[in-house]
């Protein structure tokens, strides 16, 4: 990997460190921390989640709020998470169909990477490709979720700040509650606030979101018309900047990103594990025999796999890095 077309901003260059990182490379991560130690003492990231149903205007919003952080002078990263393919797995939706103003800009690099059978509404290979970004400077990286609904939790593991959009379409606020998203959303934006209805929506959210006020930030909500002006998407980068300052202020982006690197490596351990077990040849055997408990075989399977790490010390990747991607 040619490192120093990474620090230079070459798009190639990161798009072939991101499909390393996806593939389960374990130079990868050596790489991530050497550039991180490089960047210490620098400008630090915002890792921005923006997650909501499909069809609520995520990916018009991102676009709206990259403009704006372009004028600012700030280099801008979109992770955006699609469905699978089910005969290639890569992306359904290929980076040139999204934000295509934005193609010719080097201060903006947009990845489509697909989910990968992952239920928390982001790709297993999202923290890490997070932490590359990071490390390289990049000063707001974006994370748009896949947009399938109740499942989208994983990504107040990975972000700052998490927006969640919705619309007066999508139901009222009640409906947005029991969907057990609400809690961990730091913003609101209703978007497509010109359909009827709009009013309605933002107030019984905002009725609902003082209950649920932590940490002193009560999330506010911001009604949006992302494809439109775009209207609200000033208000939104501002209240973004706000919850930034927050954060600063109150310390609780330190504990994040100390739960984040946490959740990672049991996120890691348990996808290193998976791969591992169904590389064994015996395991469809053994599975099929009933006389032991599938619990044992489990248990088993885990102490050759660390049986196996002791014997390669430190010379190489943990036994399950390969293959991760069978996982899902």
């Amino acid at each position: 990997m040619d490192t120093e077309a990474l620090r230079g901003g070459d798009p190639r260059a990161l798009a072939r460190a991101i499909s390393a990182i996806e593939e389960q490379q374990a130079w990868t991560g050596d790489l991530i921390h050497e550039l991180a130690a490089e960047e210490e003492g620098q400008a630090r990231t915002h890792l921005v989640g923006v997650t909501g149903a499909p069809g609520s205007g995520k990916s018009t919003l991102v676009d709206a709020l990259t403009s704006i952080w372009r004028g600012q002078g700030r280099r801008v990263a979109v992770l955006a998470v699609d469905p699978n393919s089910p005969f290639t797995g890569g992306a359904i939706l290929g980076d040139r169909v999204r934000m295509q103003r934005h193609a010719l800009d080097r201060g903006v690099f947009i990845r489509s990477m697909g989910a990968r059978g992952h239920l928390g509404g982001v790709s297993l290979a999202t923290r890490a490709t997070s932490r590359l970004l990071q490390a390289l400077g990049w000063e707001m990286v974006v994370v748009e979720t896949v947009g399938v609904g109740q499942s989208e939790l994983e990504i107040c593991e990975i972000a700052d700040s998490v927006v969640l959009v919705t619309t007066p379409a999508a139901g009222d606020g009640v409906q947005v509650i029991k969907a057990g998203i609400t809690e961990i959303a730091d913003i609101f934006a209703v978007n497509k606030a010109d359909l009827s209805g709009v009013d309605g929506v933002v107030r019984e959210l905002r009725q609902l979101i003082r209950s649920h006020t932590q940490g002193g930030w009560e999330a506010p909500v911001l009604a949006t018309v992302a494809s439109s002006g775009p209207e609200g998407a000033a208000e939104l980068a501002e209240a973004l900047e706000r919850h930034r300052q927050h954060l600063d202020e109150t310390g609780e982006r330190g504990l994040r990103a100390s739960r984040r690197r946490r959740d990672e490596v049991v996120e890691l351990v348990g996808a290193y594990a998976t791969g591992f077990a169904r590389r064994q040849p015996e395991l469809e055997v053994a599975a099929g025999d009933a006389s032991e408990p599938p619990e044992r075989l489990a248990r088993r399977l885990l102490g050759r796999m660390a049986a196996e790490e002791r014997n390669m010390g430190s010379a190489g990747a943990p036994p399950g890095s390969r293959g991760v991607g069978d996982a899902g």
